[in-house]
């Protein structure tokens, strides 16, 4: 038994040593195998350097093969495993050498790559980068073939400083992880490979500060010389993460120093959570130091919102949002453009954003001034297209206003803010007051809740600025809660600039002065120019009862002529609300003269607008001032007597009547515009229009009076005859005034080419009277010229008009025919002017020709002409303030 259980022991241990050497024979075959991989790979590694392909395939294929290598060399065991693998102490070492030789390899592959192409160097950074990806990686090995590499290229660096680099900073992030490692080794080597990149960087940096300039202790009395840059470096660093990463912040340029913070960053959502607290402390140190060197701050904050937006857990916040802090604080509009840029409205992790770049105070004024300029853009508006686009949002529209308004409510109610808002608090009320301009004008269809942002900001500034008694006030107005319907801009401004002024607000003066300001430079849109007209003329109106200072009047005459319609409509409406202060400004007649020119406003709103402001201070005008102006006024009235639009020819007729009343006592100045404006107002007598024969009549009944004529009962209702009154004028004129018979001709004939067929036969007749009765002072050429206009209407279709052409055609052809020669003419004249030819007489008995004018059936009472409807002027002058329509207007008049 003992002699059998000897061999079978015998025969076990056999066994043992079969299957061990077996084993090892295995082991050093896959050694064999990966060293013999290694070498091929590396010969197509050196190949491709040799080959003429493009640059960055040449990198990328590389950089896959390298990968390759990198996992089958970095997976294999420790070399004491491998040792403990021989069976002998020759195997020992042959399975050693064959181990080193593998890392050498790689190690050579690397260090033949840099020499031939420094940019190669990027290769590290990749390294570092797959050590993180699997922990059982030989994490030491690795380390110390990238710092072998670094020392390697930081003594080809100094002979080549111009060679460029641009990994450093992210392989500087990636080794910076490294050196709070737990393993002492990894640490040493992370630490040395470190000191060797900021050498590097130092080599490529010209501007960084030369460390041998810097003391590595104050307190020493006799330091030690450091000979090298790079033991100055390990010197001054001694490891520490405070003197690390000042010394990363002062050698990386801004570039490279981004990447670093960009690395670190994507750090903190790493699934290890040393390696992300650790990032997340390196992070926080170089921004304390080091932000105002940063670029890209937009692309980080952007990408901050998007992991927070992933992922918002607490240590996520935690991390992230003190980043938004400290960016703030060095670049303080860069962030807050780019939180102006996210999607409306903004969610939970924006609003935490904002929270964070509240926080830091000494900044506040910057951040203000900021959201103040972002204010004053215009909500809706297509952004232009540019050569380099500043914004990274997807949508083109610009939304940055309303997220201004929304951000308002968080950043005022801060302490440091609402110290600083103190001084912006004009710039601010006024941005807002744009804003629900444009909210309640331009996204009705596209967001309800829009204006509701403005006003929670507007309610914001207010209380932060010291009015919450004109909140309140705003409040027992309903204000508010009609931002939730629609609610008309210009009445919402006129109640907050009323509202303000009743609360006697102590920020009046320099409001005034900011609004003055804006308006004098000139505002980028003219929507906004109605914003400021609103706001500014109701401060005035409240706080200057009695006078004016003359540059406003400036203001108000520059924007009557505006670009823009409305903006000169607006305009001339509020300085008709403010008419009992600037009638008695001394230079009230520079406002009016802008008036009048409004006149000649194509827009016809603008027109009546005009002529209803100028009857409201003309009414409290002094009638010495009035004097001087009214012969400018009345003739600015004669053009628009035959405007093509009915609504402004009745006014511009009423308000001539109204003009001559006021101007009773200075008649005689005005006597050649009255002559002057007779053709339109006796020609459109015959109009189809009611309100336009009632404001003949009326008008011509004064005109009549004032030249002492007999004319005003034949232009009553019972006793009207169209023909007797043009031939009674016709009379009078030849008595007194015959020397503007010629022009009243010219004037005439001007209406002869009307396509309205009433215009046409009171023209025919009124030109026939006109020749008759001018006969005298009248050319044979001026004859014949009249002439040939009458011929013209032979072609007309009208048999009434055929007739009345044909009379007056035959008219002046006896007028020509009885000028034999000019002697003969000249004689004429001469012994006209000793005796005054007789009266006119009918000349076409047009009362039978002339049927009854269609529609023109409402009687005219004889009040009407001379006190015309006066209740109906009062009401008119009660809504000019109103923004009324043209039609409610002319249904007044």
């Amino acid at each position: 038994m003992a002699q059998e259980y000897s061999n079978t022991m015998t025969r076990l241990q056999t066994l043992q040593s079969s299957v061990i050497w077996y084993h090892v024979q295995l082991k050093a075959e896959i050694l064999l195998d990966t060293y013999s991989g290694l070498l091929s790979e590396q010969s197509m590694i050196l190949a491709m350097n040799s080959s003429f392909v493009d640059p960055l395939m040449q990198f990328e294929s590389q950089l896959r093969i390298i990968q390759l290598s990198f996992k089958k060399v970095f997976s294999m065991p420790s070399l004491s495993i491998v040792k403990a693998m021989g069976w002998t102490s020759e195997d020992t070492e042959d399975l050693e050498n064959l181990y080193q030789n593998i890392f050498n390899i790689f190690e050579d592959t690397l260090l033949i790559l840099v020499s031939k192409d420094f940019y190669k160097i990027q290769i590290l950074k990749e390294m570092a980068t797959w050590m993180n990806e699997d922990t059982l990686y030989q994490q030491e090995r690795a380390m110390m073939v990238i710092t072998r590499v670094l020392i390697f290229a930081s003594k080809r660096v100094k002979k080549y400083p111009s060679i460029d680099a641009p990994c450093l900073g992210i392989l500087a992030a990636e080794l910076s992880l490294f050196c709070s490692h737990d393993d002492p080794e990894i640490i040493k080597q992370a630490i040395t490979g470190m000191n060797y990149v900021l050498y590097i960087a130092l080599c490529q940096n010209s501007n960084a500060i030369t460390f041998r300039s810097l003391k590595t202790n104050e307190k020493e009395s006799n330091p030690k010389i450091i000979t090298s840059d790079v033991e100055l470096l390990a010197k001054i660093t001694q490891g520490e993460k405070t003197k690390l990463v000042q010394s990363v912040g002062q050698i990386l340029l801004p570039q490279l120093l981004t990447d670093f913070v960009w690395t670190l960053l994507k750090k903190l959502s790493s699934p290890y959570n040393n390696t992300a607290k650790d990032a997340a402390s390196l992070l926080k140190l170089t921004l304390e130091f080091h932000a105002q060197k940063i670029t890209r701050v937009s692309k980080i904050v952007n990408d901050i919102y998007e992991q927070l937006s992933e992922n918002s857990s607490y240590m996520m916040q935690n991390a992230m949002l003190p980043v938004i802090s400290l960016l703030t604080r060095a670049s303080p509009k860069k962030v807050i453009f780019q939180l102006m840029e996210f999607p409306v409205p903004a969610d939970k992790v924006l609003l935490l954003m904002w929270q964070a770049a509240s926080v830091e105070s000494s900044v506040a004024s910057e951040v203000l001034k900021t959201i103040l300029l972002i204010l004053k853009g215009k909500p809706g508006e297509m952004e232009e297209t540019m050569v380099e686009r500043r914004r990274f949002s997807l949508d083109a529209t610009n939304m940055m206003p309303v997220a201004a308004s929304q951000a308002l409510c968080t950043f005022l109610p801060v302490t440091s803010y609402r110290k600083v808002v103190v001084k912006f608090f004009p710039e601010f009320l006024m941005a807002l007051l744009l804003q629900l301009f444009y909210c309640s004008q331009h996204l009705k269809d596209t967001a309800q809740d829009r204006p509701l942002y403005v006003r929670d900001a507007l309610k914001a500034l207010l209380n932060c600025s010291g009015l919450e008694e004109v909140d309140k006030a705003l409040e027992r107005k309903n204000f508010w809660d009609q931002f939730s319907q629609v609610m008309d801009h210009q009445y919402g401004i006129h109640l907050i600039a009323k509202t303000l002024s009743e609360c006697n607000f102590p920020q009046f003066p320099e409001t005034l002065h900011y609004v003055y300001k804006v308006a004098v430079e000139g505002p980028r849109r003219s929507e906004d120019s109605i914003v400021t007209i609103i706001f500014f003329a109701e401060l005035l109106n409240n706080f200057f009862k009695e006078s004016l200072p003359e540059e406003f009047l400036v203001l108000f005459r520059n924007w009557i002529n505006d670009s823009n319609p409305s903006v000169g409509k607006m305009s001339l409406q509020k300085i008709a609300s403010m008419a009992p202060v600037f009638s008695e400004i001394e230079s009230v007649c520079n406002l009016l003269l802008p008036v009048l020119d409004a006149f000649l406003s194509k827009e016809h709103t603008v027109i009546i607008r005009a002529m209803l402001t100028l009857r409201n201070i003309l009414g409290k005008l002094d009638k010495v001032i009035y004097s001087k102006v009214c012969i400018r006024i009345a003739s600015s009235y004669c053009p628009l007597m035959d405007h093509v639009n009915g609504g402004i020819q009745c006014m511009a007729i009423r308000h001539f009547g109204e003009l001559l009343m006021d101007m009773n006592q200075y008649n005689w100045m005005l006597h050649h515009i009255v002559l002057g404006s007779l053709v339109p107002l006796i020609l459109f007598l015959e109009s189809k229009e009611t309100r336009i024969v009632n404001a003949c009549r009326y008008t011509l009944t004064i005109c009549t009076t004032q030249l002492k004529w007999s004319t005003a009962h034949l232009l009553k209702e019972e006793t009207y005859n169209f023909e007797s009154v043009v031939l009674d004028v016709c009379n009078n004129l030849l008595s007194s005034y015959e020397g503007y018979i010629t022009d009243l001709i010219s004037d005439t004939l001007g209406f002869l080419g009307s396509s309205r067929a009433f215009l046409k036969k009171g023209a025919i007749i009124l030109v026939g009277y006109l020749g008759k009765s001018g006969e005298h002072l009248l050319l044979r050429d001026e004859i014949d010229i009249m002439i040939e206009v009458i011929e013209r209407l032979t072609r007309e279709e009208d048999p009434l008009i055929k007739e009345l052409v044909e009379k007056t055609r035959k008219l002046f052809k006896e007028m020509a025919n009885r000028m034999a020669s000019s002697t003969v003419k000249q004689t004429f004249r001469k012994w006209a002017k000793m005796f005054r030819t007789k009266k006119l007489k009918l000349i076409y008995d047009a009362a039978n020709m002339i049927s009854p004018k269609e529609g023109n059936t409402e009687s005219i009472k004889e009040d009407n002409l001379i006190r015309p409807n006066l209740e109906n002027s009062k009401e008119l002058h009660r809504v000019i303030n109103e923004d009324k329509s043209e039609a409610q207007c002319e249904e007044i008049w």
